[in-house]
């Protein structure tokens, strides 16, 4: 019996080992193998039934240069049990020709250290790629061996000026309630520019910038930005480097104005020393505070409609499917309403049903949330089973439909099916839940004396039957051991 219980004991740790190693499942894949100079390589973590907490750095890869990352996620939820998964992308745009490899390399997710195989790339065809900025190690602290061994000091310093900004900026200037803007928090460094620079203490300080940036009127898709990297753009006919620190799609929950404050950015920046030595110390370190304008959006009401309270705000198209349209009465169908597009995706709901002769039940959902290019976009699919009770042709036109506001355009447009099925036989009985009124059973316990009784006798017998069997229990197992000793 001992054994027994061993064994089950077993199958419930292996049990428990099972779940958890599916609730931290981690993978990290590289694609494409192949590709034309300009194009982009990702290298993208996934991780399943979790969140991405924190990640550590993507390798840098000859031949190709960093150029963003990109982050999605996906809910779904089957039969009521939800399942999740977020990735998150590191892009790499190829700027030469060639065989190039991608090495072996550790990265840091969730605290957990994953091992990744490299793999060959191929890059081909030739074109005109912008040079990468000569500034993109901008950033990178500079010190000099020599200043500490001989600690010596020229005290005449002077200050560079730096060639730099620091810019919060939205892709619009006014939206409707539930339409979406792209928030991003940049520092600018001109490729002219000559002081010596560096981020000081980035993480407490984009902490409390987050805090002051986040409307608290709002729903927030944030692009979870971890590695800085610089991205050469032109401004006013001049090349600057970017350096994102922080971005954001915000969606205006009501008309109020939204307000973003003044921001300000500490950084280090050096003095450099007037008569500049070998043995000496040639330059020190400063601070200069970066601070961007106030910057107001204007959110404006929708235009009437009964149900704008509950609209979705984008633009949207229907994908659909269905398992078949030629079926009898009484048999299943399984339909899938699809909802893809831009706008806020979480807030996306059901459509409306008019079911007629169908009886559609509670549907499956898939929630896939992309954030990319300063844009963010996805999918949200009901999966529904459903039974028809009488012949005929039915278009699910006039079954599934749903209403939108498409702010580019200004106007209210509605999702409907294009699927027409044909159901044939014999009319059948209506389910249990269309009959619910008109079901017996329910009249007898209408009619039942609902008077309270009280369950203390009913639960001292089962007290006492309790007792009996682990009584009963231990006298065979005493029973057994006694035998095995004979």
């Amino acid at each position: 019996m001992f054994l027994y219980f061993k064994r089950i004991l077993f199958a419930l740790l292996l049990l428990l080992k099972y779940n958890y190693s599916y609730s931290q499942d981690i993978n990290v894949s590289i694609t494409p193998e192949k590709l034309s100079i300009g194009n982009n390589l990702k290298i993208t973590v996934n991780v399943s039934n979790n969140q991405i907490r924190n990640y550590g750095p993507f390798p840098e890869i000859k031949g190709f240069r960093k150029s963003g990352i990109s982050s999605s996620s996906s809910t779904n939820f089957i039969n009521g049990t939800m399942s999740t998964s977020q990735s998150i992308t590191q892009n790499y745009t190829a700027v030469e020709i060639g065989e190039f490899e991608v090495p072996n390399f550790l990265i840091q997710v969730n605290d957990k250290s994953i091992s990744v195989k490299g793999k060959k790339i191929i890059v081909d065809e030739n074109y005109n790629e912008p040079k990468q900025s000569p500034f993109n190690n901008f950033f990178d602290p500079f010190s000099d061996p020599l200043d500490n061994f001989f600690n010596r000091n020229n005290e005449e310093f002077y200050e560079v000026e730096a060639d730099a900004f620091l810019s919060l900026s939205t892709d619009k200037k006014s939206v409707y309630v539930g339409e979406g803007f792209n928030t991003t928090l940049s520092f600018f460094v001109s490729e002219n520019n000559v002081a010596d620079m560096r981020f000081f203490e980035l993480g407490k300080q984009l902490t409390e910038i987050v805090k002051k940036i986040k409307p608290a009127s709002c729903w927030e898709e944030n692009f979870n930005i971890e590695n800085i990297n610089s991205v050469p753009v032109t401004i006013n006919n001049k090349r600057y480097n970017q350096y994102k620190i922080f971005e954001a799609t915000y969606y205006p929950l009501n008309d109020k104005t939204i307000n973003f404050p003044k921001l300000s950015l500490e950084l280090i920046k050096y003095k450099v020393s007037k008569r500049p030595s070998f043995f000496g110390r040639n330059k020190i370190e400063d601070y200069e505070t970066f601070s961007s304008k106030p910057l107001s959006i204007k959110v404006k009401k929708l235009p009437d409609h009964p149900s704008k309270e509950n609209i979705s705000v984008g633009r949207f198209k229907l994908k659909e499917k269905i398992n078949k349209t030629e079926l009898l009465t009484g048999e299943d169908i399984i339909y899938d309403f699809e909802i893809t597009g831009e706008g806020n995706i979480s807030a996306i709901n059901e459509p409306n049903i008019n079911s007629g002769e169908f009886e559609f039940y509670s549907p499956n959902s898939q929630q896939i949330i992309k954030r990319e290019n300063s844009k963010v976009f996805g999918t949200k699919k009901y999966s529904y089973y459903g039974t028809a009770s009488k012949p005929g042709d039915y278009k699910f036109s006039n079954v599934f439909e749903w209403i939108y506001f498409d702010p580019q355009d200004e106007i209210y447009d509605t999702l409907k099916s294009s699927i027409i099925i044909n159901v044939d036989g014999e009319p059948v009985l209506k389910s249990f839940r269309e009959n619910i009124d008109d079901n017996p059973f329910l009249e007898i316990i209408n009619e039942a004396d609902n008077t309270l009784i009280s369950t203390k006798k009913e639960n001292n017998i089962i007290l006492i039957l309790n007792i009996i069997v682990i009584t009963l229990m231990i006298s065979f197992v005493f029973f057994i051991l006694k035998k095995k000793d004979e």
